[in-house]
């Protein structure tokens, strides 16, 4: 068996437009191999797009690219035999039961009939939905459904994975069964290019990250390494009246500095660069007789990464992107 090669992936200026749009402008990635690693990026940032560059259903406009040591363009047949593309919606056959569908797959891929029923039933009680098998998959939940689709793509185990907004749409628990999956491929040394617009779910699983904005890679490290480029700490403080926010949120910018509003209807953060003004911060916020329910001086989230590299949080949609045109 031919060795993988120490870089799963090497992309030099990809390039590609849909009529006068760029989707992508420009893409550089090196992907060890065995690494789970992470494009991050709101939607429309170009990740659906290079990822489908990389395994060969779009041809890129400019620049390289080599998967496993074959060339995407000149050799794309030997791509699509080593890898394996999972999309950002299932693409099971909803009329057919769970063991079916994975039986099929199975006998496409050229395995005898007995070969694909167990390699089925394997994949089955390894993804926890062998209780569903025989049932149709229109009546499966989402979360089944995304792991049953998962699994059709490794009825014969490849060298890459590709996963693209694998959890979009997917309650907490579902989510987390499918990051135990990535997990165990890549313990088994399947390499996985993880796209995600998904803060938390890049800081989970991925080994290394880039972080993708209007086409272009912006930032590549660690999550660790992007989390120090930002220099600071961060306040989080936690009200006990949300209806006060506001204020709280005026309070501490004239303190502390830039506050970012969480999620969370009571939650905010500000960028704090050590304990001594987080205690300033805070204490302004007692002399305001704004009531604190917590507080915390944590190192910087993702999310506050992606702001500080982007301007923009990383929910909002870049105008002018047209990748949806290369799904």
């Amino acid at each position: 068996m031919t060795a993988q090669p120490a870089l799963a992936i090497e992309a030099v200026g990809l390039e590609k437009s849909f009529g006068d749009t760029r989707a992508v402008a420009g893409v550089d990635l090196a992907v060890p191999a065995g690494a789970i690693y992470g494009v991050l990026g709101p939607n429309g940032a170009g990740k659906t797009t290079t990822i489908r560059m990389l395994a060969t259903l779009v041809e890129p406009d400019a620049g390289s690219a080599r998967v496993l040591g074959h060339d995407v363009v000149a050799e794309s047949d030997a791509v699509r035999g080593l890898v394996s593309l999972t999309g950002q919606l299932a693409s099971v056959d909803e009329e057919l039961t769970g063991r079916e569908n994975l039986v099929l797959v199975g006998r496409l891929l050229g395995h005898r009939r007995a070969a694909a029923r167990a390699r089925a039933d394997e994949l089955l009680e390894a993804f926890g939905v062998a209780d569903a098998a025989g049932r149709l998959v229109k009546h499966w939940s989402g979360g089944m459904r995304r792991r049953l689709d998962i699994a059709a793509s490794i009825v014969v185990t490849p060298q890459l994975v590709f996963l693209d907004e694998p959890t979009t749409g997917l309650d907490p628990r579902s989510r987390n069964q499918v990051w135990e999956i990535a997990r165990a491929l890549a313990a088994a040394g399947t390499t996985i290019l993880l796209c995600t617009q998904y803060l938390e779910e890049a800081d989970q699983l991925a080994d290394g990250i880039a972080v993708i904005d209007r086409g272009r890679v912006i930032a590549e490290g660690t999550p660790g390494q992007l989390k120090a480029s930002v220099g600071t700490g961060s306040l989080h403080v936690r009200l006990l009246d949300p209806g006060r926010r506001a204020e709280a949120a005026r309070v501490l910018e004239a303190a502390v500095g830039t506050v970012v509003l969480e999620p969370d209807p009571a939650a905010l953060s500000a960028a704090c660069a050590d304990a001594e003004r987080a205690a300033v911060g805070v204490g302004e916020l007692g002399r305001a007789g704004v009531g604190v329910a917590g507080f915390s001086l944590d190192q910087p989230s993702l999310d506050e990464v992606f702001l500080a590299l982007t301007g923009h949080v990383a929910e909002q949609q870049p105008s002018g992107t047209l990748e949806e045109q290369a799904s």
